[in-house]
């Protein structure tokens, strides 16, 4: 059965840093992606990985910020968050897929089976 645990949502200054992590179990993934959802808004992929080479995307949204890594050992993703701004307020979320995949954008929902319960990130100005 799987499972995406994260963690390491907090409420923060802006211009301050935060590491998201989500703990995996339950399947070999193929492809990993971080979400976010801000209140009123729909969910947009920020980053994800392939697994297993561990080349990494990130929107260009939040590139130069945000970047994503794995810990394939501890079984563990994680999502470096950098100069924080107020505009990063939002429920993220550790996404996790078994698929094989011929291109595809990595950042649409529809590409993700798996997901996580959510770690809320909150920046004040």
């Amino acid at each position: 059965q799987a499972q995406l645990m994260e963690s390491g949502g907090a409420s923060v200054q802006a211009g301050g840093s935060l590491r998201l992590s989500c703990a995996t179990s339950g399947y070999r993934y193929i492809y990993m992606g971080w979400f976010r959802q801000a209140p009123g808004k729909e969910r947009e992929g920020v980053a994800a990985i392939y697994v297993p080479d561990g080349t990494t995307r990130v929107a260009d949204s939040v590139k130069g910020r945000f970047t994503t890594s794995q810990d394939t050992a501890k079984n563990f993703l994680y999502l470096q968050i950098n100069d924080l701004k107020p505009e990063d307020t939002a429920m993220y979320y550790c996404a996790a897929d078994r698929r094989p995949r011929y291109g595809g954008t990595w950042f649409t929902r529809s590409e993700y089976v798996y997901w996580g319960q959510g770690t809320q990130v909150t920046v004040s100005s």
